[in-house]
């Protein structure tokens, strides 16, 4: 596996570096939590060894960068803090394990084994796309052809199960049940009036039909 050390102890990085590379395993080192988080987004790290206190960055900081710029890698933090408050601080600002020094190698290798048998955690979607009509969940917009268009709450919720069931028929009494909650025929036209007036936001003014009746079965949107 590839590891990424950042080790400001020269000491204790040698040390690391040398029983990693006994194993095998490929090891780039930094010395600074700056080089350390440029290294983390360039490159690709099956694990990453972090030291808390760090010149440059700090451990936790760090840590916060690494994650906020979309870096997912296993983390594993070690420390000569080693109270229960440094740990569970550690793990809150994105670490996956925790080992305090002074520390056995063996032990090392046996949690960085683990964490790289861990499976990666599933996202959740930010950004739905069907042909060119697109919809960000996080600001709660929609375009189509980079064209914003103004829908409304329940519009919204209807379109995003559409796009997230592209290609599949959806039947009236599936529409009912997941956009309005609904377990029981209200005996209303409710989903055909929101159809359409989604047909008349999102496909009306562009040429491709993406909002299709089955007929005798539902409705499909597909490009």
């Amino acid at each position: 596996m590839r590891v990424l050390v950042v080790e400001d102890h020269i000491e204790t990085a040698e040390y690391i570096i040398a029983s990693l590379k006994a194993q095998s395993h490929l090891v780039d080192h930094c010395d600074n939590g700056r080089d350390g988080f440029l290294s983390a987004l360039d490159n690709n790290y099956d694990v990453m060894i972090f030291d808390r206190m760090l010149p440059g960055l700090d451990g936790l900081t760090l840590i916060k960068s690494v994650r906020g710029a979309g870096c997912d890698t296993p983390i594993l933090i070690l420390s000569a803090m080693g109270g229960i408050d440094d740990r569970v601080e550690g793990l809150e600002a994105g670490a996956d394990d925790y080992l305090v020094k002074p520390f056995s190698f063996q032990e090392l290798a046996a949690r960085l084994a683990a964490l790289t048998r861990r499976p990666p955690l599933k996202t959740e979607e930010t950004v739905l796309q069907v042909a060119d009509l697109e919809m960000n969940l996080i600001r709660r917009t929609v375009t189509r052809g980079g064209v914003l268009l103004d829908l409304q709450p329940r519009e919204f919720s209807l379109l995003e199960y559409l796009m997230r069931n592209a290609g599949r028929v959806l039947t009236r009494t599936m529409l009912l049940e997941s956009v309005w909650d609904f377990h029981f025929d209200p005996k209303t036209n409710v989903v055909e009036t929101h159809i359409s007036r989604l047909r008349n936001k999102v496909d009306k003014p562009f040429d491709t039909e993406l909002i299709h009746t089955i007929r005798s079965a539902g409705y499909s949107l597909h490009g």
